[in-house]
């Protein structure tokens, strides 16, 4: 589709800055804010309506915060199709609910190994669930908006406010280049310190 409504969004962040503004253009624009841990106290805090993830999936965060995200209920919401009507039929079937924004960025492993964390502890640092909803969204970018840095916060925000609240293809992938080199430089990160480490 070329113009994609934006109804539904999932914020996980590490780095909170502009996020409290961001999520309260969203939330005023009628978008719907799911969100873990840390992010969903910080909207909270900032006075915003915010589901917990765990409400989404029915499960709470678990192995010390390391399984958070990673299930249907979010993944499948995520990665469906919206132009293909054999996609739409199974989300319904399962009472799964789609994504429109996925807002993603990543633990800061490269703060743990400039602290000169010990191998276990820096290990502790590697963003899984993160990194998955980036290139499943990345990937879907038909049908979803990533934002992989605040950097994109006030792009994103006029080019919405420009659309009525709906994101154009061409934002769509360039949002998911952007994605897929922040992925591949994170991963190069922790490849080149475990070669050292």
């Amino acid at each position: 589709m070329e113009l994609l409504p934006i109804r539904r969004a999932i914020l996980s962040v590490t780095d909170k800055s502009g996020l409290a503004e961001f999520a309260a253009f969203l939330s005023g624009n009628g978008v719907e804010l799911v969100s873990t841990g840390g992010t969903k106290k910080a909207m909270t805090d900032a006075g915003l309506p915010v589901t917990a993830v765990d409400q989404v999936t029915g499960f709470p965060e678990m192995l010390g915060g390391r399984v958070k995200t990673l299930h249907p209920h979010i993944h499948a919401g995520i990665l469906a199709d919206k132009d293909n009507p054999e996609h739409l039929e199974t989300l319904e079937k399962f009472s799964l609910k789609p994504f429109d924004l996925i807002c993603v960025n990543l633990y800061d492993f490269a703060k743990a190994v400039a602290q000169k964390a010990d191998l276990k502890a820096a290990v502790e640092q590697i963003d899984i669930g993160g990194p998955t909803m980036l290139r499943a969204s990345a990937k879907n970018f038909h049908s979803i908006l990533v934002v992989p840095s605040p950097a994109y916060y006030g792009e994103i925000t006029e080019a919405l406010k420009a659309n009525k609240m709906q994101a154009p293809l061409a934002l769509r992938h360039k949002m998911a280049l952007e994605t897929f080199k922040a992925t591949s430089a994170y991963d190069a990160m922790i490849a080149e310190y475990l070669g050292r480490a």
